[in-house]
């Protein structure tokens, strides 16, 4: 069959429409992948991985989540500066904002002679008692006559958890305590202040304790001045029972270490502590006791006695005279140059001196007084009848003592250290004798042998014989019963 013109005709004009058809489809995928493509590249440039650009048609539709919305804003124009800002559609969406986090609330509360100082953040309600004057208020009440520097800010967010029961704590604290800084958290209140002594310390961590309450972490750090010890004593005796001390004072921890590290070398295994203290003659005091210890350790037995600056190193009577002088010549050698020794070798006892002039004084256990033996006279005596009534009750002294004129000089000092030292114990008894003044009885004080050794150092003075036989009970210390921090 031959083709007419119509039918070629027909045909050419299918043929050319189904061309243009394709290429103008072909023109139009190749307009949108080059328009998709150039905002890919102008993004990647950018930096911005988070987003694609995908053609429909001339359009070209940006997709993807925008960490915030001013980051899809710029991603936005920079697709309208590649191709025209009609042409593209907006798709992408926005990550939902994080709750923002509550600020950490806090105070510290600073105090001392000069007033109260409030530093830190707290919440701006005070409906619940946890706000900024709330707090300022109770702050106040403390001390009506002293202003109060207030620097406290706040922040519009809830109380946390916690927050008014430590809150409550601390200005609890700050009022038992005039010289402290209490740093109060929601979960945790720190507490640093200085007491007076070391019993009121004890005193003020059990009261403090009592008021924690449940779920609310303290941390307790209260501490006391360091005593002034006058004088500054020590005393280390030895004997059949081994080495001990009667009194131990240090001036630093170092010095406290060197001192029993010294009583160890010396063959002492009885418990023993220094106070530390102020009032310490000399620096290179740690020295001279180290080597008085080392001294009385090459004699075997008998008793040192550091007081102040005087040293008095008296040995026993079995101690061999060799052995003595040289202990006596490389402990003075060894001592600093402030020190001055008094050493003493008694001689054995002899059958002359019995029946010695003595006074005796006993204290029981119900407080009861019982003074005997001799005096100088009747002003000894008065003084003796004022200080026992003083400190014992005038109902619980009974005296039953005698005038001597030819008593030993220094006999109504002696006494009278005596006594004074006896006011020490619980129960015990005193014996004064030329010779020596002995002591004997229980204490509930740990302090009461260490005050003991001070009284009859400082009244005897140097060179003169005592002996103390002291006991702790624990069940006499009041303090004992008070409940630790930890209980």
């Amino acid at each position: 069959m031959r083709l007419t013109h119509t039918t070629i005709a027909i045909a050419a004009f299918t043929g050319a429409i189904f061309l243009s058809l394709l290429t103008s489809y072909l023109l139009a995928l190749a307009i949108e992948s080059r328009s998709a493509a150039a905002v890919n590249s102008a993004l990647m440039a950018e930096g911005i991985t988070w987003a694609t650009a995908a053609p429909d048609g001339l359009q070209v539709i940006l997709n993807g989540t925008a960490p915030n919305e001013a980051t899809r804003f710029r991603t936005v124009n920079l697709a309208g500066t590649i191709v025209d800002a009609s042409r593209v559609r907006d798709r992408l969406d926005v990550t939902p904002a994080s709750e923002i986090t509550a600020p950490r609330f806090s105070v510290e509360m600073l105090r001392n002679d000069d007033g109260i100082q409030l530093i830190g953040l707290v919440p701006t309600s005070d409906e619940d008692g946890t706000g900024e004057a709330a707090i300022a208020t109770a702050v106040a009440a403390i001390t009506p006559d002293t202003a109060i520097a207030d620097m406290l800010e706040t922040a519009a967010y809830p109380a946390p958890e916690g927050w008014q029961a430590a809150v409550d704590f601390g200005v609890s604290a700050l009022k038992m305590l005039p010289r402290s800084k209490i740093s109060v958290a929601s979960n945790s209140v720190a507490v640093t202040a200085i007491s007076g002594s070391e019993a009121e310390k004890k005193r003020l961590e059990a009261d403090l304790t009592r008021l924690i309450p449940k779920g609310l972490s303290v941390d307790l750090a209260i501490s006391a001045p360091r005593p002034v010890l006058t004088p500054f004593t020590l005393r280390f005796v030895m004997d059949d029972q081994g080495g001990r001390f009667d009194a131990c004072s240090a001036d630093t921890e170092r010095s406290k270490n060197r001192i029993l590290a010294a009583a160890r070398d010396a063959g002492s295994t009885a418990a023993a502590n220094c106070t530390i203290g102020l009032g310490v003659p000399t620096p290179k005091w740690a020295d001279a006791v180290q080597a008085g210890i080392t001294a009385l350790a090459a004699i075997g037995a008998g008793t040192i006695t550091f007081s102040d600056a005087d040293v008095t190193l008296l040995a026993s009577e079995a101690t061999d005279q060799a052995v003595f002088d040289r202990a006596v010549g490389e402990l003075q050698t060894a001592l600093p140059d402030v020190f001055s020794l008094n050493a003493t070798l008694p001689k054995p006892a002899s059958a002359a001196a019995a029946g010695p002039a003595e006074f005796t004084a006993s204290l029981s256990e119900e407080g009861e007084q019982d003074l005997r033996g001799r005096l100088t006279d009747a002003t000894l005596r008065g003084a003796v009848e004022a200080f026992a009534h003083a400190r014992f009750g005038s109902d619980s002294v009974y005296i039953a003592t005698r005038l001597d004129a030819n008593l030993p000089d220094g006999w109504p000092m002696r006494v009278l250290a005596g006594l004074e030292s006896m006011a020490e114990l619980a129960s015990g008894s005193l014996i004064v004798r030329a010779d020596t003044v002995e002591l004997k009885g229980k204490t509930g004080s740990l302090r009461a042998k260490a005050r003991i050794a001070q009284i009859l150092s400082a009244k005897l003075g140097q060179g003169k014989t005592y002996k103390v036989d002291v006991t702790y009970v624990e069940s006499l210390d009041p303090a004992a019963a008070l409940p630790t921090p930890d209980e």
